[in-house]
């Protein structure tokens, strides 16, 4: 027996508790981007800072009551992710390039690009 579809009805979460979550993925994204060396784990710091910054967009869209000007937030959580995507794709082909020369990936050992 199939299920009755679900009425669109808002959620019983408040846009608070998606802004929180928002909040600790950017905060816990920018402690890894300042207090770590290796580069890897830089470039998944700015990934959570760019995914908190999705969540909060999109709890922004679902709280806008007009259904037009909410489809905006959606359009640019889709660029965010794409910005993300060719963030990842640079910084790893300069990784490469770095571990191929300095066999290492310390970003300590990166400022010093002079040979």
């Amino acid at each position: 027996m199939p299920r009755p579809r679900a009425e669109a009805t808002t959620s019983p979460m408040p846009t608070t508790y998606y802004l929180v979550l928002s909040f600790l993925l950017f905060l816990i994204g920018t402690a890894g981007v300042l207090l770590r060396k290796n580069a890897l784990i830089v470039l998944m710091g700015i990934e959570l800072q760019l995914n908190g910054g999705n969540l909060a967009m999109l709890a922004f869209s679902r709280a806008i009551p007009d259904q037009a000007k909410a489809q905006s937030g959606h359009v640019f959580a889709f660029l965010v992710i794409a910005l993300a995507a060719a963030e990842a794709a640079v910084g790893l082909a300069i990784l490469v390039g770095l571990f191929r020369s300095r066999q290492t990936i310390n970003l300590d050992e990166a400022t010093l690009m002079k040979r």
